[in-house]
């Protein structure tokens, strides 16, 4: 679990995020929703370390990150996964290198223990066969899966997801979705993903953190989204359909063009 207590964040005078407080509970995916600019992102950065916040506490399960001298702070670094919007493979790996990285990095085991960890990884999120493969002779959502191998490859506590479906079609984005899930439940992980992808949320949000303006607007499930009262997060809600109904749309046109022109 993760609590995040009064959190506020300014850069050049401008407050960002402002007394923010949620718990990401162990065991779920835990989401945080909200347009570009609502300070979500910001919200991420601080919880996983990258910035420092002007005030609040941060604690992963007692541990006030905040209070950590390096050795402390390198230890939860070792538990935490990650999973960037870009995937983030490097190009002159190949995929098995990928996975192998973090391994090949903190990792005391040897070098044929490693091996057996990175194939056991790429064969949970389906990804056999591929081991000799680089980043450019695989699909978009391959490379996805490959990074959520490469995620999960130390057996992280903490999984943080930056817009996993980002780029994806609807179809491969619900098999991301799934995927993180059921590794969610598998490791009993502390999952936390920043998205604004509302199918996201319907599909897979265990529990919800809507930020608006750099406030915690709204947090429940996505059972109670639907009957919430307040108007910020019906707002959200009714744009995020407009735009996904309008990439629909857009898509469907490019599909008609591109067979017209076969």
């Amino acid at each position: 679990m993760i609590e995040v207590k009064h959190l506020t964040k300014s850069f050049d005078g401008k407050t960002v995020i402002n007394d923010i407080s949620a718990v990401f509970e162990a065991g779920k995916t835990n989401l945080i929703i909200g347009r570009s600019g609502s300070g979500k992102t910001v919200l991420l950065k601080n919880v996983i370390g990258l910035v420092t916040p002007d005030s609040g506490d941060i604690i992963f399960d007692g541990r006030n990150i905040l209070n950590m001298n390096k050795h402390e702070i390198l230890v939860l670094r070792r538990e935490i996964g990650l999973l960037f919007q870009s995937s983030a493979l490097f190009d002159s790996m190949t995929v098995l290198e990928n996975v192998m990285f973090p391994l090949d990095m903190f990792s005391n085991d040897i070098v044929r223990e490693r091996r057996k960890r990175a194939i056991s990884c790429l064969e949970r999120v389906d990804l056999s066969g591929t081991y000799d493969l680089y980043p450019s002779e695989i699909s978009g959502g391959m490379m996805k899966r490959a990074a959520i191998a490469r995620a999960i490859a130390l057996q992280p506590r903490y999984l943080f997801c930056d817009e996993p479906n980002s780029g994806l079609d609807p179809k491969t984005a619900l098999i991301i979705d799934d995927l993180i899930h059921g590794i969610t439940k598998e490791y009993g992980m502390t999952t936390v993903i920043n998205t604004h992808d509302m199918n996201s949320v319907m599909n897979i949000g265990e529990n919800i953190v809507f930020i608006k303006d750099g406030i915690c607007e709204w947090n429940g499930t996505k059972e109670q989204v639907i009957s919430s009262d307040s108007k910020a997060l019906g707002d959200f809600i009714f744009a995020s359909d407009l735009l996904r109904k309008a990439k629909e749309l857009q898509e469907e046109i490019q599909r008609e063009r591109d067979e017209h022109i076969r």
